[in-house]
């Protein structure tokens, strides 16, 4: 790795807030890469690593946020040295920590040091921490869509902070609100046959749609996929028809789950003339 990379460095006990401070602090100086839980995110771009967040225990989330897997470390350093980035910000709950991330990622021991106390108040600290305790919500320096691609089945909501400009006029952060696999309040699933009735009455809801025949649904780690057989009406345009089915079922599973629908097939088995 570029030994030319400098590292900084952002260090608080877990659920303090140092996500949520993760952009204001690579804006302010100037870092390329953030390296928080086992990402690597680049301009709220997720560009590498999977993230702890994903990990069923908090034992395999902190082995996963320091890359101890030998395949996701590789990722991350191949990702760095194609970036070649100048600065990189790395979060973690421990001096400890920052530097079992870099030595994983092959990078220097940090330039600067910033503790979370120092970049946010006693009472904003409180806060992210009740938030952590009372509803197991973690931020994401990364938009809600670009997370979604990554954490299907989550619940992700959108937050957005105004940064004052440095010369060059305010800028705009977006940031998502995740509950992770991990979290104290339980792991998030939505039953199969719930996702199949979302997907039918949503088909059913689209002029020309006289009946759901059948629905299939397909989980993977980055999101679902959706199959229908319908029965139409005589007199429409079939393939402006089913387009338009694609379109409800999508955006209609995604509105009420927060999953990532990959892809809707729709097949017109029957015609009927009413």
């Amino acid at each position: 790795m570029d030994r030319r990379i400098e590292t900084i460095a952002l260090v608080g006990p877990s659920g303090t807030g140092k996500s949520h401070r993760a952009g204001e602090i690579a804006y302010l100086y100037n870092t390329d890469l953030i390296i928080d839980d086992g990402l690597l995110i680049e301009d709220g771009k997720i560009v590498a690593g999977q993230s702890a967040k994903r990990e069923e225990t908090m034992v395999k989330a902190v082995r996963r946020a320091i890359f101890v897997d030998p395949s996701h470390a590789e990722e991350a350093r191949a990702t760095i040295a194609r970036l070649r980035p100048q600065r990189i910000l790395v979060l973690g709950t421990s001096l400890n920590m920052i530097d079992r991330i870099c030595s994983a990622l092959e990078l220097p021991p940090p330039a600067l040091i910033r503790q979370i106390a120092e970049v946010a108040s006693p009472s904003e600290i409180r806060r992210a921490l009740r938030a952590r305790r009372e509803r197991g919500r973690h931020v994401i320096p990364a938009p809600t869509l670009e997370v979604k691609k990554k954490f299907s089945g989550y619940l992700v909501d959108s937050l957005k902070v105004l940064l004052a400009g440095r010369g060059e006029g305010d800028r705009e952060l977006e940031k998502s609100v995740v509950r992770p696999t991990y979290s104290s309040l339980g792991r998030f699933t939505i039953d199969q046959g719930v996702l199949e009735t979302i997907a039918a009455r949503a088909a059913e809801t689209v002029e020309g749609t006289s009946r759901v025949l059948r629905v299939r649904i397909d989980s993977g780690l980055e999101g679902v996929e959706i199959s229908l057989e319908l029965q139409l009406r005589y007199g429409y345009r079939l393939p402006d028809l089913l387009a338009e089915c694609q379109e409800r079922v999508k955006e209609t599973v995604e509105h009420m789950t927060a999953l990532n629908v990959l892809r809707v097939d729709t097949v017109a088995r029957r015609l009927v003339i009413d």
